[in-house]
C-alpha cells in the first residue's frame, strides 16, 4: 500500500460518519465511492459501521435481538451508554 493510498483511507475514515449520515457534498461522496470501489479494507469498515449504527437504532418494541445478546454486543463495542442512558 502506498502512502498516497493510505492517506486516502485516513481521509475516508475521518469523513465516514458524515458520509453515512448523508451530510457530505455530492462531489466528496463521489470521491469516497470511487475510493471504496478499489479499497476492500475501507468497504469493510463502512459496512461494519453501518451495521453497528443499525443495531444501535433498533427501537426497543421492534427488537429482534435477545436482550442478553444485545447487551454483550453493546458492551463489546463500547456502547454501554446506549444500554444505560441514565448514567
Amino acid at each position: 500500500m502506498t502512502d498516497h493510498y493510505h492517506d486516502n483511507c485516513q481521509a475516508l475514515l475521518g469523513s465516514l460518519s458524515e458520509y453515512i449520515d448523508g451530510e457530505l457534498p455530492a462531489d466528496l461522496c463521489q470521491e469516497i465511492e470511487k475510493h471504496l470501489e478499489g479499497c476492500s479494507n475501507c468497504r469493510v469498515v463502512l459496512n461494519t459501521t453501518k451495521r453497528t449504527i443499525d443495531l444501535v437504532q433498533i427501537p426497543e418494541e421492534e427488537e429482534a435481538i435477545p436482550e442478553d445478546v444485545r447487551e454483550r454486543l453493546f458492551l463489546r463495542l463500547n456502547l454501554d451508554d446506549y444500554l444505560h442512558p441514565e448514567k
